[in-house]
């Protein structure tokens, strides 16, 4: 491919993918837990006008913060000091930073095939996966950790031919340290038995990565010496111990699941793009001393078993997997490309389905929740899937083109929707709790509630701290002139409460001391 034309496709992929990740980016309220957690670390830090000590020993709720490192929480904090405290600003940097993974995986396919077209197909596969482009939404350190193990890896693969390029290798790493933390021990391990398994042992002799390593780890490590230095033995319970290594073991915060967690997490989102599996990884295993055929196995190997083991499951913790998949299919779609003839009866039977589900969506989202943006992307995953079939049965090449297009379509839709977040309709609406608690009380206080599970979205609207307390407590708590949240099953349990009534929303009462 000549050069204008590569930069043409760089750029393209560039804008599709921030479009996809920007769109109406602030019209859904922040999702517990991490996003309300983040955004009222970062708000803290914002509020202490990013004094050295505060963003060096972040807060939450006035207390250490000990669980992440404060890289992404700066950023987010920098974006308040521009555009206000609000949903936009919260997610904009981890938005943006998991965009540019888009046109990095082309760079590092690139290098990988010596191969335009597998490399486009991976980045439009990266692009298109819904897993990828939701979560890197979100305020969430997942997505940017993925677009610095990318660039790591683009770094790796430039200094084969050009050696200064290795110094970015430790640069990344440092990044990812800075933003998850132990996470850098995975994919670390990832890129070294990637340089071992693709026979690039002179990669290790390259002074530059050993220079890279030294200074670009040196901050993170200064951030643990820190962290150590002042809050000592509490910093290690709790980062490293409760955070981190306890999950490998232990069911972190009743987060478990079993070792085929995450196989459930691909049949259940990983479509279309999950068809197209089976052939990616036979084609890297033919290929498994090519550079990208021992990536693709190495880090799915490694990174799948390590996760599934690992006894706290969570459903973003399957990110960092996304990539080495786009990279498989993108393989096998080009083949299937430059093939011009196939025959998978399997592959349109499938995408049947995805068009006979998409009809049902409509359906239910015409009669149901009658929002025309669903309607529409409900319309155009049925008509896309059902061309993409019958370019199928027909053996046509061109159904690739089509399904790019069409789920490109069908995601842009969904971002654009108010459902894009599912997750917000398990619970109470926490916004309008909030300004209720905002009218009536000033910021800062600690009020006792009757649900048992924490609202870390609640606490960062409200600007407060919402605690749960065991009703037998309540009438000591109003005594002490403490104010409560409610819900409407234990005001009429405890009838005789007393107490201020000062408002209801969403099912909850606020309530005050009498003489208050």
């Amino acid at each position: 491919m000549r050069p204008f034309r590569e930069k043409e496709w760089l750029f393209s992929l560039l804008l599709g993918s921030l479009i996809l990740w920007l769109i109406c980016l602030g019209n859904s309220p922040l999702r517990d837990w991490d996003e309300g957690t983040v955004a009222q670390v970062a708000r803290e830090i914002w509020r202490a006008s990013f004094s050295f000590r505060h963003w060096l020993y972040p807060t939450l709720a006035g207390e250490p913060y000990y669980s992440k490192p404060p890289l992404m929480h700066l950023l987010i904090a920098w974006c308040y000091s521009i555009g206000g405290v609000n949903e936009w600003t919260t997610r904009l940097p981890a938005a943006v930073l998991t965009a540019l993974g888009v046109p990095l995986l082309y760079l590092v396919g690139g290098l990988l095939f010596n191969d335009s077209l597998p490399a486009l197909f991976a980045a439009l596969v990266y692009l298109t996966t819904l897993p990828v482009v939701r979560h890197g939404r979100l305020a969430m350190l997942d997505g940017t950790s993925i677009t610095f193990f990318l660039l790591l890896l683009f770094c790796l693969l430039k200094s084969r031919y050009q050696q200064r390029w290795a110094l970015g290798v430790g640069f990344c790493l440092g990044l990812i340290t800075l933003t998850k933390g132990m996470l850098v021990l995975l994919l670390g391990a990832i890129a070294i038995l990637f340089i071992l398994a693709s026979s690039q042992l002179f990669l290790l002799n390259n002074p530059y990565l050993w220079a890279g390593i030294l200074l670009g780890t040196t901050p993170a490590i200064a951030w643990y010496v820190a962290q150590l230095h002042y809050y000592g033995g509490n910093f290690l319970q709790i980062n490293l111990q409760a955070q981190t290594f306890n999950r490998i073991g232990q069911s972190v915060e009743g987060n478990a699941g079993a070792p085929w967690y995450y196989l459930i997490e691909l049949l259940k989102y990983a479509f279309p793009w999950l068809l197209f599996c089976p052939g990616g990884f036979y084609l890297a295993w033919k290929k498994r001393h090519s550079s990208w055929g021992s990536l693709v196995l190495v880090g799915t190997t490694v990174y799948f078993v390590t996760i599934s083991l690992i006894t706290t499951k969570l459903p973003w913790y399957i990110m960092p997997l996304y990539p080495f998949l786009a990279l498989a299919i993108g393989a096998e779609l080009s083949e299937v490309w430059r093939k011009k003839a196939f025959d998978s009866r399997i592959w349109a039977i499938f995408i049947v389905i995805i068009a006979i589900a998409g009809l049902g969506s409509g359906v239910y989202f015409t009669i149901v929740q009658e929002e025309p943006v669903l309607i529409a992307m409900s319309a155009i995953l049925t008509i896309s899937m059902s061309l993409v079939a019958w370019l199928i049965k027909k053996s046509d090449r061109r159904f690739i083109p089509v399904l790019f297009s069409g789920m490109y379509l069908v995601l842009l839709l969904l971002m654009s929707s108010q459902s894009w977040i599912w997750e917000l309709n398990e619970n109470f609406a926490v916004k309008p709790v909030a300004a209720l608690i905002s009218t009536h009380i000033s910021p800062g206080t600690k009020i006792y509630t009757s649900f048992t599970y924490s609202r870390p979205s609640l606490n960062f609207y409200c600007d407060c701290k919402v605690e749960y307390k065991n009703p037998a407590e309540f009438s000591q708590m109003l005594s002490k002139q403490s104010y409560l949240l409610l819900d409407n099953t234990t005001i009429q349990k405890m009838p005789s409460l007393g107490g201020k009534i000062l408002g209801v929303a969403e099912g909850f009462t606020l309530i005050a001391p009498a003489d208050n």
